[in-house]
Order: C-alpha cells, then sequence, then structure tokens
C-alpha cells in the first residue's frame, strides 16, 4: 500500500501536467505580483497588449512544439517568418495580387522552408540545428534581397491590416475590442492541439521523440514524417509571418531575429522536454504568456531591457533544470 502510494506521488510529481500546472501558477503569481506593483498593468488596454504581443511568438511557438517534441530544433522560424512576410509584401503590393491570394502565398513560403529543413535533416541526415541555423541564414538573406533592403508597405491594400488588426469582436460586442491576430493564435492552437492529439502525424511525433529507431525498425517511414513534421512547423512560420505583416501594415525585412529564441523559450516553459517525446500545445501557450506577461510587467515597472533579457534568460534555464530533474527521477 505504501509503496503504491509513493509510486503515485512520484508519478505525480514527474509529470508532464505537474510542470504545466507550476508554469500555469507562475503566470498567475506574476499577474497578482504585477497588479500590485502597478495599476497600470491590470487595465484592459494593457491586457489586450499583452495578448497581442503574445499572438506571433504563440503561434511561432505552437509550430516549434512538434519539432521540439520529436527531439529536434528548429532555429529558422523567426527569419521565415520574416521572408513569409516579405513574400506576403511582393505578392500583395509588388504584383498586386488579391490580398487572400499573397496570403496563401505567405503561408506556402513558410511551409516550402519547413519542407527543406526537413528534408536537408531526413534524407541528408545533417543535424536539426546545423541545417536550421543554415536555414535562419538562407532566409534572411533572401527576405533582404527580395526586398531590396526595403520595407515593404501595404498602402494599396487597406483589407489587409484588418486580418490582425481588425476586430470580430469589437463588431459583436461593443468596446470589447480584441484584435483579430489573438483569435488568430487561439485558433492555430486548437488546430495544432487537434492534430498532436488526434492524428496519426501527431502520434508519430511523439513516436520519433521516444524513440526513433523502435519508430524505423515498426515499419514507419521516419523520414517522410519528419519532413511533414518540419513543414507543419514552417506553414506556423507563415502564419506568424502573415500576422506580424498586418499588424505593422508591412513587411520588415530586417525583422525576425531573436523570435526563435522567445518560441523555444515559450515552448519549454510549457513542459515540452527537449529530450523529446512529451510535450503539449497548452503547456506551449501558457509559456507564451508566461514570456509576455514578464516582459510587460518589467516594462511597466520601468525595468531597463538588458535587465528584463537577463530574467527571462534564468527563467529558461530554471525550466530546462526542472526537466532535467524531473527526468532524472
Amino acid at each position: 500500500m505504501t509503496t503504491n502510494t509513493t509510486t503515485q506521488k512520484k508519478s505525480f510529481f514527474n509529470s508532464d501536467a505537474t510542470q504545466k500546472l507550476l508554469a500555469f501558477a507562475g503566470l498567475i503569481i506574476m499577474f497578482i505580483v504585477f497588479s500590485l506593483a502597478s495599476e497600470n498593468f491590470f487595465q484592459f488596454s494593457n491586457i489586450v497588449g499583452i495578448l497581442l504581443a503574445t499572438s506571433v511568438n504563440g503561434i511561432l511557438a505552437l509550430g516549434v512544439t512538434f519539432v521540439i517534441i520529436t527531439a529536434g530544433i528548429d532555429l529558422s522560424v523567426g527569419t521565415v517568418m520574416t521572408l513569409a512576410a516579405v513574400m506576403t509584401g511582393m505578392f500583395i503590393t509588388n504584383l498586386g495580387l488579391p490580398v487572400w491570394l499573397g496570403v496563401i502565398g505567405g503561408l506556402a513560403t513558410g511551409a516550402l522552408a519547413g519542407f527543406s529543413n526537413g528534408f536537408i535533416i531526413a534524407k541528408m541526415r545533417i543535424p536539426p540545428f546545423i541545417a536550421t541555423l543554415g536555414m535562419l541564414y538562407i532566409a534572411k538573406g533572401l527576405s533582404l534581397v527580395i526586398s531590396g533592403l526595403k520595407p515593404i508597405y501595404f498602402s494599396d491594400a487597406p483589407s489587409f491590416n484588418k486580418i490582425a488588426m481588425g476586430s470580430v469582436t469589437g463588431a459583436i460586442i461593443p468596446g470589447f475590442d480584441i484584435p483579430n491576430a489573438v483569435l488568430i493564435f487561439f485558433g492555430a492552437a486548437i488546430i495544432a492541439n487537434i492534430i498532436l492529439t488526434k492524428t496519426i502525424l501527431g502520434r508519430y511525433t511523439f513516436a520519433l521523440g521516444s524513440n526513433e529507431e523502435a519508430t524505423r525498425l515498426s515499419g514507419v517511414n521516419v523520414s517522410a514524417w519528419k519532413i511533414a513534421i518540419y513543414t507543419l512547423a514552417g506553414l506556423f512560420s507563415g502564419l506568424a509571418g502573415v500576422v506580424i505583416a498586418s499588424r505593422l501594415n508591412s513587411a520588415q525585412p530586417a525583422l525576425g531575429a531573436g523570435y526563435e529564441l522567445e518560441a523555444i523559450a515559450a515552448v519549454v516553459i510549457g513542459g515540452t522536454s527537449l529530450s523529446g517525446g512529451e510535450g503539449s500545445i497548452l503547456g506551449t501557450v501558457i509559456g507564451a504568456f508566461v514570456i509576455s506577461v514578464l516582459t510587460n510587467g518589467l516594462r511597466i515597472l520601468s525595468i531597463p531591457q538588458e535587465w528584463q533579457i537577463v530574467i527571462t534568460g534564468a527563467i529558461v534555464i530554471l525550466a530546462v533544470w526542472a526537466d532535467i530533474l524531473r527526468r532524472r527521477q
């Protein structure tokens, strides 16, 4: 009886659900602390700002979740997002295509970059860190070349800005203006969760992270599924590119560096293990909000930006350390 109880306790404290619970508890504590420290924190406009800031990083983190569960990594999501934004601008502004066709072009750009990552990793046997690092530079360079080093503005397509900054909720409930970018993020999270938990792609994502060799020996085409997973991550990067371009009403070719680190941080804080085989979309969403709330709260308290970066880095290290301790036990 005692042994069974002890085993159950260990199972609870070592579970992925526990780490998600701790991340959520940390999020609530930050809300309380920042609300007490500044009366401006819990204002509706600031909460909307937090939601809006979370949307782009959160969408990127959704794709990274799939990759990290396979025990891989994708360092290119930030610059692929920028490339997708630039291509969207090229299609809509420079080529004069309809907005909906430009959006599809941006999504396709992200998916193609993800496919290239997966092909290089699965077929050429190049480690994910090196392959996606190379794609980081390729996407960054292409963004600068295609745009001619200049931002691309969507002044001739006023409806494009409404994709992210319009408000469906405001039209339904006057005064309750939640930007569409936030709704896109939550919608993408629901779709990502369904894919991860209800489809064969999700099952093989966990299988690859748990034991890739055993998965291969069981007759699964590991290369094909790995390419599919990286393509999906690229698709989410393309969506983030469309959203950030719509939010800024321009495609900024120099933007994107550093976004991949925040996305990875959100995934790790949310309880997805860097060792693979374990993770969840809900945890990633919580992790993305932890990053945004922390950044917003420190900014309101007038903490210098360099110290904001230091604190965020320390939290990421603690999250990884907690995962290591949990796995050892």
